[in-house]
């Protein structure tokens, strides 16, 4: 009867030890602190992301870099106009080539126009914002607000919804 029980109990530990070997702890696959990254095409500085922390997940199924710490990003067009884009968190996954903002969300372009919500997508390939969330949106004509709204990277195309507040429309 002991040889039973002893074979059981033992069988018992190493099924555990199996069962940790076999699970594999979600772990970034890059880690570092202090990241300030630049970003250039033919030799012209495009963007610089600056961050305290990037965790990079290369190797899982939907591969993704997520900044816990925030991010501070300043990209520049082709005429060296700026736009800086802040956030107390970013998720940016590889495949679809989307960037998660979230938490004071805030951009700002060089001529004053300045858009600030909760959350915030970022679409690199179309160069596309876009976010259902309430958003405020000031610039030199006015103040507005309202709940989601999508635009160009430079500020040059914007679709609003269930928009309110006082805009000047003259040129």
């Amino acid at each position: 009867m002991f040889f039973v029980i002893g074979i059981l109990v033992g069988c018992e530990s190493n099924l555990k030890d199996i069962q940790k070997d076999n699970f594999s702890d979600f772990v970034p696959s890059n880690n570092a602190d202090e990241v300030h990254l630049k970003y250039t095409d033919s030799g012209r500085i495009t963007g610089i992301l600056v961050s305290k922390k990037m965790l990079d997940y290369a190797v899982v199924d939907f591969p993704f870099t997520e900044f816990p710490k925030g991010i501070h990003v300043t990209l520049f067009d082709k005429n060296a106009k700026k736009t800086v884009v802040t956030s107390n968190y970013a998720i940016s996954y590889k495949q679809t080539g989307i960037i998660d903002l979230q938490d004071k969300v805030k951009i700002v372009s060089d001529d004053g126009q300045i858009l600030e919500t909760q959350q915030l997508y970022y679409d690199q390939k179309n160069a596309w914002f876009f976010t259902e969330r309430k958003y405020k949106f000031s610039s030199p004509k006015g103040v507005s607000n309202g709940q989601g709204i999508d635009f160009s990277k430079d500020f040059k195309v914007i679709n609003s919804q269930r928009i309110t507040g006082e805009v000047d429309s003259a040129d």
